[in-house]
């Protein structure tokens, strides 16, 4: 099939003759006398000629037709392009103008220590910057400001700081163990052989003067012979300047007896008696239960060789370990209450008797004791016992007792307390008041610590953050203080400095607000000095968190100064 022919038409400045062809030759009769006439007076740069008419095939005037509208297409888009920046300009005013104010600081949601003054992305996380919002310029670095909302939000609570005496438990383990004056030992006065041991095992109860030993000594038929010659010479001498010679011998022999563990009662029994025997008998000098026995029958012990061990527990030492942060709550004479496994649902009550001085390295407490009486032997040495002491301290350190007003008390034995001066009943020392040991009988208001709840302050182990709500602001602004804190009392912590009476201070919510600061790169809790917080270790020679930021920073500013002179080159 045969393509259609198109005429092309152009025009020129150039004469060019058109050929003759099939087309002119069946023109209308006259046709080239008709034209000719006129193209005789026209001129030449004027004349328009008319181009052969060009014989294309269809396919190809349609390719030629797209080519010339993609050109036209891509001129109009480069004028275009050229001339979109004026009208986004106009379009966007706001914009302009905040990218033009040199006052915003634009940062990054996710990273707040990044602090630019133009828009642009994020260093670390590429994120868009945002501007940073102006929280008031009234502000201090570690206040942050609130609506009612939003404390609502946030469930802020608050208190005041007030001054009161406050009441801590000081808890304590130990166990009891066998008072250290009420220990005794039956040792051997004399050489010789154990013949009979008539307390052979351990746990006997004894009393005083029960038999414990049959000795068997050659030295002590010697002392016994000495014994009845100065006896015979005593009762045949009449002379009385002799008499009293030979009594002051005899009475040094039985004296010599007497050391060696004889009773007067054995003494004057050998007297009447009129014979020596190579054997004695060793009574208990004390009453108490045989805690240790150290022999056995037939052993040959020398003098001060111990035989037993016996203790009175009628009175027994309860020994508790108190930690070392506990130690300003505890004084002389203070009472305690404590329990055993033994007696569930009953209570012991004692007072502290002695408070070690020396504090023990491995566990880190101090030894605190308590003396108990022990009349029915229900508390048994060894027994685990756990104890409660409760203490109230005044500003000054004293301890609260109402019950010790006007009391006086015996610096070594504390359970002697009488309503005078006087002595003490056991060691015989003179008494002291008992505000020498420490105590008052009662406290002012004025003379109370400053106490705050304990979740008020935020702890970082060197540190405690509170945040105080300060007064006459028309919206609720919250400032951040550093405190000294002293010892925790129950459900308060004493406060040594940082606050005043009065002071209202926030103990719900306060990590709440913490965080915001956290967010605004300001000072806060776990990050003193503002700006970015880091937890990476420094291994020497590494980069600090101060270089760290720093080093964004000026990644930051890079990044935005490539960003502005590619907007320029545009």
């Amino acid at each position: 099939m045969r393509d259609e022919e198109y005429p092309l038409d152009v025009d020129t400045t150039e004469h060019v003759q058109p050929p003759v062809s099939e087309h002119t030759s069946q023109a209308a009769p006259g046709a080239d006398s008709a034209p000719a006439a006129p193209s005789a007076t026209r001129e030449k740069p004027a004349r328009r000629w008319r181009l052969p008419k060009l014989r294309l095939p269809r396919a190809g005037a349609l390719l030629l037709i797209l080519l010339l509208v993609a050109a036209g297409l891509g001129i109009g888009f480069l004028l275009g392009k050229r001339q979109a920046p004026p009208a986004a300009s106009q379009s966007a005013p706001a914009v302009a103008d905040a990218r033009a104010s040199s006052s915003t600081i634009w940062t990054c949601s996710m990273h707040p220590q990044i602090q630019l003054p133009k828009p642009g992305k994020c260093p670390i996380c590429f994120m868009d910057l945002i501007p940073m919002e102006d929280s008031g310029g009234d502000l201090g670095p570690r206040q942050l400001k609130m609506s009612e909302a939003a404390m609502a939000l946030a469930n802020i609570r608050t208190t005041p700081v007030v001054r009161q005496v406050v009441t801590r438990n000081i808890r304590m383990v130990g166990k009891v163990e066998y008072d250290e004056t009420r220990l005794a030992y039956i040792t051997s006065w004399i050489p010789g052989r154990l013949d009979r041991l008539y307390v052979d095992y351990t746990g006997i109860t004894v009393n005083k003067g029960d038999h414990m030993v049959y000795l068997y000594s050659p030295e002590l038929i010697v002392a016994q012979k000495e014994l009845l010659q100065a006896w015979n010479q005593y009762q045949r001498v009449t002379d009385p300047r002799n008499r009293e010679m030979i009594a002051a011998n005899l009475k040094s022999v039985e004296e010599k007896l007497r050391l060696w563990g004889l009773l007067p009662e054995q003494i004057e029994k050998i007297k009447q008696r009129g014979e020596t025997t190579d054997h004695v008998t060793i009574y208990s000098p004390v009453g108490g239960v045989v805690v240790h026995k150290n022999a056995l029958e037939g052993d040959y012990v020398k003098e001060g060789n111990r035989i037993y061990t016996i203790a009175d527990l009628s009175l027994v030492w309860v020994n508790l370990d108190a930690y070392e942060s506990d130690l300003p709550w505890i004084r002389y004479g203070q009472e305690v209450e404590f329990t055993a496994d033994s007696h569930p649902g009953e209570t012991f009550e004692g007072r502290v008797a002695f408070i070690d001085p020396v504090l023990n390295q491995k566990t880190r407490t101090v030894r605190v004791r308590v003396n108990m009486p022990n009349q029915d032997l229900r508390l048994k040495p060894g027994m685990f016992v756990r104890a409660t002491l409760k203490s109230r301290l005044t500003g000054g350190g004293q301890v609260v007792a109402p019950d010790l007003a006007g009391k006086w008390i015996s610096p070594m034995h504390p359970e002697i307390i009488k309503d005078s001066p006087g002595k003490c009943d056991v060691c015989g020392m003179d008494l002291v008041p008992a505000e020498e040991l420490g105590f008052v009988a009662k406290q002012h208001t004025a003379e109370a610590p400053l106490v705050i709840p304990a979740t008020a302050p935020l702890i970082t182990g060197k540190r405690a953050v509170v945040y105080v709500k300060l007064p006459g602001r028309e919206e609720p602004i919250f400032e951040g203080r550093e405190v000294l804190l002293g010892n925790r009392a129950g459900d308060y912590y004493i406060v040594r400095a940082g606050l005043h009476e009065g002071d209202v201070v926030v103990t719900d919510g306060n990590f709440k607000i913490d965080s915001a600061l956290q967010i605004k790169a300001a000072p806060s809790m776990m990050n003193p000095e503002g700006g970015v917080a880091t937890t990476s270790h420094n291994h020497g020679g590494g980069s600090t968190g101060g270089e760290i930021q720093k080093t964004f920073a000026a990644a930051g500013a890079s990044a935005m100064k490539g960003s502005t002179a590619s907007t320029e080159g545009e």
